[in-house]
């Protein structure tokens, strides 16, 4: 075996963990496997005769890749779909407890929304502290803050975290039953469950050209509104909409049009039709599965 080979064997050993970290920090599978691509890439490129934690180098790389993806996301507010399937030898393959964890569905998504209310280097930390057990002098470096500035760091997410989380999932899941039974009820076009979810007074917003919004008051004339939607409802899929259960409208994969819902007591109050290219491209989008 010659030392491509072997450094391949390596990484593939590692692909599990480095997957689950790139999955938590980043909250997207498919973004998670750029990381670890990059992160392949940037090990075949380096002096591994010189790295005597090999395991500990790779996590540190795609952690590295992480924040800088993170970095320029909260500055570009660029949208980031993720792929509904996740292809063959991709950071899914495993069945270890990572991997186990990465397959979590509304208390590990209801995690992910909280951890997008914090700065990439507070994610950081408290990912690769509290969840991976990697130490702060290990972890100080990447965030470029002294080891007692990186304690901070994870310690205010770690607040955040703990202080959000049972009403977190209980949003989380009102919301996507609700959206969910929404677009249910469109797809079946049966107009007396969308009915059913939508408060007597729901308004519809939708921003047509020149910033003209139109506005659709009352449930019979909103559902009235979703049976035109019917259509579409079958290229259409729940997404978290800048941490909000939503709905967006994508034929062969092309981003056109999202909804935005403000749920109240199990009812759908606000609906918020977005189709305009520079508005979409603001939204921070992640598909559910």
């Amino acid at each position: 075996m010659n030392d491509t080979d072997w450094l391949a064997v390596r990484f593939e050993e590692n692909r599990s963990h480095i997957g689950a970290v790139a999955y938590r920090m980043l909250g997207s599978r498919s973004e998670a496997d750029d990381a670890v691509q990059e992160a392949w890439l940037r090990l075949s490129r380096a002096d591994t005769a010189s790295i005597e934690n090999l395991a500990g180098w790779m996590t540190t790389a795609v952690a590295r890749v992480c924040l800088d993806m993170l970095r320029s996301r909260k500055s570009r507010r660029e949208v980031s779909l993720e792929a509904h399937t996740v292809p063959t030898g991709s950071l899914a393959s495993g069945s270890d407890p990572e991997h186990e964890a990465l397959q979590a569905d509304t208390v590990g998504l209801a995690l992910l929304v909280v951890l997008e209310t914090l700065t990439p280097a507070e994610r950081l930390a408290f990912v690769l502290h509290d969840i991976f057990a990697m130490p702060f002098e290990d972890i100080a470096p990447l965030v470029e803050r002294s080891l007692a500035a990186t304690r901070q760091l994870a310690s205010r997410a770690r607040r955040r975290v703990r202080g959000t989380p049972t009403t977190t999932e209980s949003v989380f899941r009102e919301q996507r039953d609700v959206v969910g039974a929404f677009l249910a009820a469109a797809r079946g076009g049966n107009f007396d469950a969308l009915l059913a979810v939508l408060d007597p007074n729901v308004v519809l917003r939708a921003e047509g050209g020149a910033g003209v919004t139109r506005t659709v008051s009352g449930a019979a004339e909103v559902a009235g509104q979703a049976f035109m939607f019917a259509k579409r409802a079958a290229f259409s899929q729940l997404a978290l909409v800048d941490g909000a259960v939503g709905i967006v409208f994508v034929p062969e994969g092309r981003l056109q049009s999202v909804l935005r819902f403000v749920v109240v007591d199990k009812a759908i109050t606000e609906i918020e039709a977005i189709a305009e290219h520079v508005a979409l491209r603001r939204l921070h989008l992640s598909l559910l599965p």
